[in-house]
């Protein structure tokens, strides 16, 4: 089997932030990482599921919505994934953002969070999620295009 290309970033040095994990075409795969790999410091599930719900319905329901393709958790609980189609870089940090300044301030019910809606409704952590967000808010505040290469981080 190939190696995918995520596997080709060394995980060792790589820090909180947005990376361009992989282009495809007009399909661009964003990398928001919120914990640094390998630390023991991991994304609750529960608030890892929140995050997800409130990511997901921010980023579809933003100006930018019509470009969103996914978003969705990283099976190593270090962040997550922006898919996004026709989207100029700083379009998509800014959307990366916003979505986490939304998520930190956050009051109310969490969308999607019901049986009806979600397999799994009822593992939710709005309280850590917003911690997990807030924490992300300084990271992403003078990102810029040319920090999206990973730089060091390929093997």
């Amino acid at each position: 089997m190939q190696r995918i290309a995520s596997f080709c970033v060394d995980h060792r040095c790589l820090d909180r932030g947005m990376y361009t994990s992989r282009v495809d075409g007009d399909v661009v795969t964003y990398d928001i990482r919120m914990k640094k790999p390998n630390q023991g410091d991991y994304l609750a599930v529960p608030a890892l599921h929140t995050i997800e719900h409130l990511f997901a319905t921010f980023a579809r329901s933003s100006r930018f919505g019509n470009k969103v393709i996914y978003v969705g958790p990283m099976g190593c609980r270090t962040g997550f994934y922006l898919l996004v189609r026709d989207l100029p870089e700083a379009d998509a940090i800014q959307l990366a953002r916003e979505s986490m300044a939304f998520i930190a301030g956050y009051e109310g019910p969490i969308p999607g969070a019901s049986e009806a809606e979600c397999g799994n409704w009822q593992e939710q952590d709005l309280a850590v999620a917003k911690a997990e967000a807030a924490a992300m808010v300084p990271v992403l505040e003078n990102w810029q295009p040319a920090d999206l290469a990973y730089k060091a981080y390929l093997e």
